[in-house]
């Protein structure tokens, strides 16, 4: 379900102020909805609003520090920008102290409160999808499923959802780490069969104790071998029998597999009786198996036996609206596994999720979640809540900014107007130059 975009609600008691103000929004593409009063604002506001709050201070009845209060109770990740044409710089601080997402003096310029209410309208946004997500989360607790809203995953679970009740065998091809298994699983899953789910990777066992593995063994059949041994085909019985990597399957040992596919039956290993069996097979591979066979690396017979369906399974660079889902799913697996309660992940660090590239895929982002969990994550420095002193600073620096932005560049004019001495500003300017790299003063 996809969110409706963001609103600009527009508090301001002033008739004329408001509606040249709703004009500009409206002529910047962006929704506006103009309010005379805070309290008609807080009335009208419901549960988790697609809204951004632009409000003046100075207003009858409610003003806009107390309603930058109430918002906050009611949702503290809620954007609030304040304005006003009697602003101070105690005025500015106490805003900022209360969560204001930004401020700005009468007269303004048009096109900085524009930039700042799009950043605010994105950041609410990303507030809105993660709840979103998180309740997704919360609903589907407890039950295997393959996570994911993008247009990919969701084919994806259609074409399970066609294929999951049928015996059709399928050929599962992903890159390393995107979840092959959990495919197998969801067919296993919606196929209704009572047997066993068994996963075998073909490229972990030995050549020399496959065949014994896969087909079982009969007493003596080799040395050390005192009792019967079921083989993990004659395990799946009634149920799955997931063979992941299965070009690493030995090539003597497939013309057996495909026997078993073919004719539903299986000799253990030192036995002569034929054995039925109704396992419903899913294979896996990163590999083009049909290039594979046509090299002579995988049997083209097996090969044509096993792709019957093929399903695709992408990689995660190519569904990354699914990675916070599914990296808030695993932050909440590895607190379960490890027994950690942690803060949920920021919109900071999800953002940053999002511009990687993952090579190890699903896998990979696992691992990162595990990361955070136990508080060593590399990129977790940019979680540290910043000391009193920094937000100081970096408050002071914002409002600099902000009355050197108002001056025009003027530093006499924004020292008068900041109520500081013009050497103090001037050493505070060279202090923060750095941090405004290529912004205009």
């Amino acid at each position: 379900m996809k969110l409706p975009p963001i609103e600009v609600w527009l508090v301001e008691d002033d008739d004329d102020v408001r509606q040249t103000l709703l004009q500009t929004l409206l002529l910047s593409d962006i929704k506006a909805r103009g309010f005379a009063r805070a309290e008609q604002a807080l009335q009208a506001l419901m549960p988790e609003a697609p809204v951004v709050v632009l409000s003046d201070v100075r207003m009858p009845g409610m003003d806009g520090l107390a309603l930058l209060q109430q918002l906050q109770q009611r949702d503290a990740e809620l954007p609030v920008l304040l304005l006003t044409g009697h602003g101070d710089i105690p005025m500015a601080v106490a805003a900022m102290r209360l969560g204001a997402q930004d401020f700005f003096e009468k007269p303004y310029e048009p096109e900085q409160l524009l930039h700042s209410l799009r950043r605010a309208m994105d950041k609410r946004a990303l507030v809105l999808e993660n709840r979103r997500l998180r309740q997704q989360l919360a609903a589907n607790q407890g039950q295997p499923l393959l996570l994911g809203h993008t247009p990919q995953i969701e084919q994806l679970r259609r074409q399970i959802d066609n294929i999951a009740d049928t015996n059709a065998s399928v050929l599962i091809l992903g890159e390393t780490g995107t979840g092959k298994e959990m495919v197998a699983r969801s067919l296993h899953q919606g196929s209704g069969r009572k047997g066993h789910f068994v996963a075998l990777n073909c490229t972990a066992l030995p050549e020399s104790i496959f065949e014994s593995e896969m087909f079982g063994a009969e007493p003596g059949a080799f040395t050390g071998v005192t009792k019967r041994r079921i083989g993990k085909i004659e395990h799946a019985n009634g149920g799955t029998l997931f063979l992941d990597e299965i070009e690493g399957m030995p090539l003597a040992l497939q013309a057996k597999m495909l026997r078993v596919l073919q004719e539903s039956v299986l000799e253990r290993l030192g036995g002569n009786k034929l054995i039925e069996v109704d396992a419903r097979v899913v294979a896996a591979t990163k590999l083009d198996l049909l290039t594979a066979s046509e090299a002579g690396l995988f049997r083209a017979d097996l090969y044509f036996r096993l792709n019957v369906v093929t399903l695709y399974l992408p990689p995660l660079r190519e569904r990354r609206a699914d990675i916070p889902l599914l990296f808030l799913h695993f932050v909440e697996q590895a607190k379960a596994q490890y027994n950690r309660e942690v803060p949920a992940p920021s919109d900071h660090l999800l953002q940053q999720l999002l511009k990687r590239n993952w090579p190890g895929n699903v896998r990979e982002l696992r691992h990162h979640a595990e990361q955070y969990v136990l508080g060593v994550l590399p990129s977790q420095e940019n979680e540290v809540r910043l000391s009193l002193p920094q937000q100081l600073a970096e408050l002071e620096q914002q409002l600099i900014q902000a009355a050197m932005a108002r001056a025009d560049g003027n530093v006499a004019l924004a020292a008068e107007r900041l109520g500081i001495p013009r050497k103090t500003l001037y050493d505070k300017l060279a202090k923060y130059r750095h941090h405004a790299a290529g912004e205009s003063w």
